[in-house]
C-alpha cells in the first residue's frame, strides 16, 4: 500500500500501506526542502519530491472563518496533529479546530485557521493545497510501504513488459487503496485494487509498477462512489 500517516491499515490479501502525497508526478531534479517551522515566502513548487501534500482547502463554511478542508492523512482529523503546514502559497497554515463535515465522505472536514475569523478570509484560502516536508513524516516502516507522491506518474506495465498506462491517483474509498490508472492509449481511468495480487512488484526507483490486471481492468464500469464537494 502506499502511506498515509498516522498508522497503516493492512488492505486485502498481501496489503500494501498508503501514506499521503498528492504532490503530482515526482521531480527528479533537486528542489528546495524548507526548514520544517520556517515561514516559507514564495510559492512552493507542486513537484518538489521534499513535500508531501496533505490536504487541500475547499470553499468556505459560514460566515464566522471556518472552511472546508479535503485531509489525506489516513485518519483524516490527524491532519491537524502536524503542527503547522506549508501552504502552497508558501504561507504557514496552522489548523486550531478540526471536525468531520457532513457527509458521506470520511476526508472532508470542516476545520478553522489561525488568524482567519470571517467569511472573507476563508474565501481567501480556497483550493490552497497544504503540504508538510518529508522528513517530518518519518520513513516508511517496511517493504510494503510507500507514499503515494511517489506512485503518482509512474509507469504502469503487465507482468509481460506492456505499458497500459501512468498511475493517476491513488484513491481510498473506504474499502482499501487503489490504484487510478489513465491507460495509455487514452479513455477512462481504470481502478485496481492496491495488493499484491494485482501488484506483484514496485519499482519506484525504475519509474514504473507491475500489476497483473484483470481481463476487463479498462471495460467501462459502473460509476464511482460520488465525492463530496469540496
Amino acid at each position: 500500500m502506499a502511506r498515509r500517516p498516522p498508522g497503516h491499515t493492512p488492505h486485502g490479501d498481501g496489503g500494501r500501506r498508503a501514506r499521503p502525497g498528492r504532490i503530482g508526478e515526482t521531480s527528479s531534479t533537486s528542489a528546495h526542502r524548507p526548514k520544517p517551522d520556517a515561514d516559507a515566502d514564495a510559492p512552493l513548487p507542486a513537484t518538489d519530491p521534499s513535500l508531501v501534500q496533505m490536504g487541500e482547502f475547499g470553499r468556505a463554511h459560514g460566515l464566522n472563518g471556518e472552511i472546508r478542508l479535503k485531509s489525506y492523512t489516513g485518519v483524516p482529523q490527524a491532519i491537524a496533529s502536524y503542527g503547522p503546514l506549508l501552504g502552497a502559497d508558501g504561507r504557514r497554515i496552522e489548523l486550531t479546530d478540526v471536525r468531520q463535515a457532513g457527509g458521506a465522505s470520511p476526508d472532508l472536514l470542516v476545520v478553522r485557521v489561525k488568524g482567519v475569523s470571517d467569511r472573507t478570509g476563508a474565501e481567501a484560502l480556497n483550493r490552497l493545497a497544504l503540504y508538510l516536508p518529508r522528513e517530518r513524516l518519518g520513513t516508511t516502516q517496511d517493504d510494503d510501504e510507500f507514499f503515494t507522491a511517489d506512485l503518482v506518474g509512474l509507469d504502469v506495465v503487465d507482468t509481460a513488459g506492456t505499458r497500459l498506462g501512468t498511475v493517476a491517483d491513488v484513491p481510498n474509498y473506504g474499502g482499501g487503496d487503489l490504484l487510478e490508472i489513465k491507460p495509455a492509449l487514452g479513455g477512462a481511468t481504470a481502478l485496481l485494487p492496491f495488493t499484491k495480487a494485482f501488484v506483484p512488484e514496485l519499482d519506484i526507483a525504475g519509474g514504473r509498477v507491475v500489476i497483473d490486471p484483470p481481463d476487463d481492468l479498462f471495460a467501462p464500469a459502473g460509476p464511482r462512489p460520488p465525492e463530496e464537494p469540496v
